[in-house]
């Protein structure tokens, strides 16, 4: 039986979600079964990121990205990490990683966009403005980029008309998501239209009163 038959009914649990289950199958695998190390890795690597268990997906990841020959999967991983230390506050090895991406080649929208996000985050608006707007020259459809930069050009008032655009195109895509709620009441609270203001920041509010920014716009606009 080779490597990818004897992973495959926990790679089957995992597209099916069973992320908890897919996990219990790799790691109770007997040692003397030989599968793939690196495909093994890899998916109990997904499995912890599924279920953010981060701190042990990074460990597994880290060793497809350090190891893998398979190039498809390095960059997958090496995305993920990116995206994992952006989750858990270490922007700047999600910058390094996101850089040692495109010095691969690789250069989709989401790569663009997530350094415009650890941009932003460190305080660099403007190189952020334009990783978005690489971003969007590569995808002009991508949600993320379209919220990002309309949120961060309503946050510095550069073009409010233009972020306006951008936010409304974010949110149709992705109606229900407190982000580009928020994004779309932000701009509408720096146009000095309160009304509309209040109407996206409230719903955005109400899908994440945890989130510590959403919060503070909320309450920024109904104080007006």
């Amino acid at each position: 039986m080779n490597g990818k038959n004897v992973l495959a009914d926990g790679i089957k649990l995992y597209k099916n979600s069973d992320y908890s289950g897919a996990l219990t199958f790799f790691l109770s695998l007997p040692e003397h079964v030989h599968a793939d190390d690196m495909e093994l890795s890899y998916y109990i690597g997904l499995c912890y990121a599924q279920m953010k268990r981060y701190d042990d997906a990074l460990l597994y990841l880290e060793q497809v990205v350090t190891g893998d020959k398979n190039q498809k999967r390095v960059l997958q991983c090496r995305f993920l990490l990116a995206v994992i230390y952006c989750l858990s506050s270490r922007k700047r090895l999600a910058d390094f990683e996101l850089k040692k991406l495109l010095d691969t080649g690789y250069k989709p929208a989401s790569v663009y966009a997530a350094l415009a996000y650890v941009a932003w985050d460190q305080k660099s608006p403007n190189q952020s403005i334009s990783y978005y707007e690489k971003a969007l020259s590569i995808d002009p459809e991508n949600a993320t980029a379209l919220n990002g930069l309309g949120y961060v050009l309503a946050c510095e008032n550069k073009d409010l008309a233009k972020a306006l655009g951008y936010c409304k195109k974010a949110l149709e895509k992705n109606p229900d998501d407190a982000a580009c709620l928020d994004s779309l009441g932000w701009v509408y609270f720096k146009l000095g239209m309160f009304d509309d203001a209040r109407k996206y920041l409230k719903l955005a509010f109400n899908k994440a009163e945890d989130n510590e920014e959403i919060t503070e716009h909320y309450h920024a606009v109904m104080s007006q």
